[in-house]
């Protein structure tokens, strides 16, 4: 699939489910060696066994709640201590909640921006020294569509994405020079079990149910991406260029599709 990957060490947040580990399995079958993080020993400690007996690669894991900075600087010391080289790191853990904003609770608020934001900034932090170092390696942070077109019932979890690529925009040009590559990837809603959480309804899965992603397809366009000088990763198209739309002439989008904006 991706024959760069080979003996190279991939670093996943969030890998225990969806898309991460979507995105493990398919790095492993590229040859690739996994640092697998996520709050889930369990299951974490099942996919490593998994992939290794399959792909005859080596699986480390470590069980860490990205909203807990001190664990995150803890376990992300270890990791830079125990490998040579850090190839790739896929910052992929988040979730979101859709409530309006009279809605939301200023808890749920601080937990998005510590998991969403602040822990995928302090894992970059951890490891791009050591890229630096090697004079290469490639940074891939899962943004979202809803970082580029804001939703009703999504302000803080889009208002969490807006931050990522805010950032990651920011450290592909402070790293350009560097040999370091600084991904965004920018899906709509896919059909995992993010919206168990997000969705607790099920009325906005059931309304855009049609038009969800498949996670195999979004994995095997970023692991594909891999070691290259991908600047975004935006799907589907027919979103990305309607966000493009959005931003020429906000007010004529939002009157024209504000209908398919209230699907939550």
């Amino acid at each position: 699939m991706n024959s760069r990957l080979k003996d190279r060490v991939v670093l996943i947040t969030g890998a225990s489910g969806g898309l991460g580990e979507k995105i493990a399995r398919m790095a492993a079958a590229s040859g690739g060696h996994l640092v697998l993080l996520a709050r889930r020993k369990d299951r974490l400690s099942r996919l490593a066994a998994e992939l290794e007996a399959s792909f005859s690669v080596t699986c480390t894991y470590y069980q860490l709640d990205m909203s807990d900075l001190d664990a995150v600087t803890t376990i992300f010391s270890k990791i830079i201590n125990d490998f040579d080289r850090i190839d790739v790191l896929v910052n992929n853990a988040g979730f979101g909640i859709f409530r309006t904003v009279e809605e939301a609770g200023l808890e749920e608020m601080q937990q998005m921006f510590k998991v969403n934001v602040f822990g995928l900034i302090a894992a970059t932090k951890m490891v791009l020294p050591k890229m630096l170092t090697q004079k290469e390696g490639h940074i891939i942070n899962i943004a979202s569509q809803a970082g580029k077109i804001a939703t009703p019932k999504s302000g803080i979890y889009a208002a969490t994405k807006h931050a990522v690529l805010g950032f990651t925009n920011c450290l592909r040009m402070e790293v350009a020079d560097k040999g370091i590559f600084v991904t965004a990837v920018n899906p709509g809603p896919i059909e995992t079990n993010f919206f168990d959480l997000a969705d607790t309804s099920g009325e906005y899965v059931q309304n855009v149910k049609r038009w969800m992603l498949q996670p195999d397809d979004v994995a095997r366009k970023i692991v594909r991406s891999m070691l290259t000088n991908k600047r975004e990763i935006n799907l589907p198209f027919w979103m990305e260029l309607g966000g493009v739309l959005y931003r020429l002439m906000p007010s004529v989008f939002e009157k024209v599709a504000g209908s398919l904006f209230r699907q939550k």
